[in-house]
């Protein structure tokens, strides 16, 4: 049996669902297909795009995730988003929780559309599905220059929805390949709805994420916390040990075997061991 085409996206729907006082967005757009919603926001933003704008595309070609790696998805099986924030009077060392924030949006999002799914988050930002933890997501934030508009962020996250298994890394998985049926525009809506909301309270409390609830939920959604890790650090150098907490600033506290605790401000984990706890 052929798999049906999937719905293109709907940009009226779009907007009128997500846009307005209600919706919080100020401005939303879709494209058939570009090579990255963060390169081409980012264009936007030093035009002086406003707080608020979002990209959305069918088709992503040259996508990037964190460490410069590549994100690839077939056409019309994914979605590929990036929204523009200018958070004005936010401390610069508190801006690196939004990437985190839209990682706990994101489970929002999947406890609303697809419950049944097992998901969490692998430190800082990864989207991990199913009982086999692989990957069906993930976010990229790049800050703006200061021109065009005065300083912002763009984020963006790409997300495997229906793409089969067989297209797929064998470290990525989609909600398809977990037998989830998600639709792509219900999912999407249910994302920006609530990053909107998330990002909306932590902007309130000035980006302190214990005041604004984040880091509590982000806790309660961290599939590393209590799992043994090894940790790979930007100059090269690695280390092992336990995944004991995140701290008010979002950095990883890693216990190293010797006792010696550790805050990761930056680095790429692999999971050792998982931790015996129920995932989110």
């Amino acid at each position: 049996m052929s798999t049906p085409a999937p719905q293109p996206f709907d940009e009226h729907a779009l907007r009128h669902a997500l846009l307005g006082p209600a919706g919080r967005w100020a401005r939303l757009d879709v494209v058939e297909e570009t090579g990255s919603t963060n390169a081409d926001l980012m264009a936007e933003a030093l035009a002086g795009a406003p707080d608020g704008s979002v990209l959305v595309t069918e088709h992503q070609t040259a996508g990037r995730g964190r460490l410069d790696r590549t994100w690839e998805a077939p056409r019309g099986s994914g979605i590929a988003v990036s929204v523009l924030w200018r958070p004005e009077g936010i401390p610069a060392e508190r801006l690196g929780w939004l990437p985190m924030l839209a990682g706990v949006a994101l489970l929002d999002a999947i406890r609303a559309v697809a419950p049944d799914v097992a998901a969490g988050l692998k430190w800082p930002n990864d989207l991990l599905l199913g009982p086999d933890r692989r990957k069906g997501a993930g976010i990229l934030a790049e800050m703006t220059p200061v021109s065009g508009g005065g300083p912002g962020v763009v984020l963006g996250m790409g997300i495997n929805v229906d793409a089969p298994a067989g297209t797929l890394p064998e470290t990525a998985t989609s909600f398809a390949a977990e037998g989830a049926g998600v639709d792509r525009s219900e999912l999407l809506v249910a994302l920006l709805r609530n990053l909107a909301e998330r990002e909306a309270a932590w902007r309130a409390a000035a980006g302190d994420a214990d005041e604004s609830g984040l880091r509590g939920d982000y806790r309660a959604g961290c599939l590393s916390l209590g799992s043994e890790v090894r940790v790979e650090m930007p100059g090269g150098s690695a280390l092992i040990g336990i995944a004991e907490d995140v701290d008010p600033q979002g950095h990883l506290l890693v216990l190293e075997p010797d006792g010696h605790r550790r805050a990761i401000a930056a680095g790429d984990i692999v999971h050792l061991r998982p931790a015996d706890r129920p995932e989110a």
